[in-house]
């Protein structure tokens, strides 16, 4: 997945400014796919160029409102329908559990806690923003409520495996 495509993917819903599209990612894309505010008005900078977005409206303090492009559609659709997900998986944090043993055991049991706790934190957040995607009808929420769930389910799990692999280490 790429940055160019989750803003395509936010304007297929409807033009949106630079600050619009941040608030958006805040609430629904960032357990996804994170993204800082510079990445993501250099991403549009782009598009632009490409001709996957046009500007249709400019107001006060350079502000923009993009729209995506029938380009733009098509290469969102493309990817959607067309190119298989990576799927890389690398995990820092789990390579750091195969070499927990270079520790002494209560500080391999406090790293694993100290993933228990993130992932709880985690697990915390899209609860805070469950209500809010669930609120309402539109694709990015009907959609927003299936991704939300999996990164629910995966954070719960790895909050569940910490604890577990904590009472492992004696």
């Amino acid at each position: 997945m790429s940055l160019r495509h989750a803003v395509l993917g936010l304007l297929s819903e409807g033009p949106a400014s630079g600050y619009d599209l941040m608030k958006t990612f805040d609430v629904s894309l960032a357990n996804v796919w994170p993204a800082t505010q510079s990445q993501l008005y250099s991403e549009l900078g782009k598009l632009a160029e490409a001709g996957l977005v046009d500007v249709v409206a400019e107001g006060p303090r350079g502000r923009k409102e993009y729209a995506i492009t029938e380009e733009g559609l098509a290469e969102l659709r493309r990817w959607v329908a067309e190119v298989e997900p990576t799927k890389v998986m690398r995990s820092d944090m789990l390579l750091r559990v195969f070499f927990l043993a270079q520790v002494s055991p209560e500080q391999a049991r406090d790293y694993l806690r100290r993933q228990a706790g993130e992932a709880a934190r985690d697990l915390e957040h899209m609860e805070g923003i469950r209500e809010f995607v669930e609120s309402g009808a539109d694709n990015l929420s009907v959609y927003g409520r299936l991704a939300l769930d999996y990164g629910m389910r995966l954070a719960k799990a790895q909050k569940e495996w910490a604890e577990w692999a904590e009472g492992r280490i004696h």
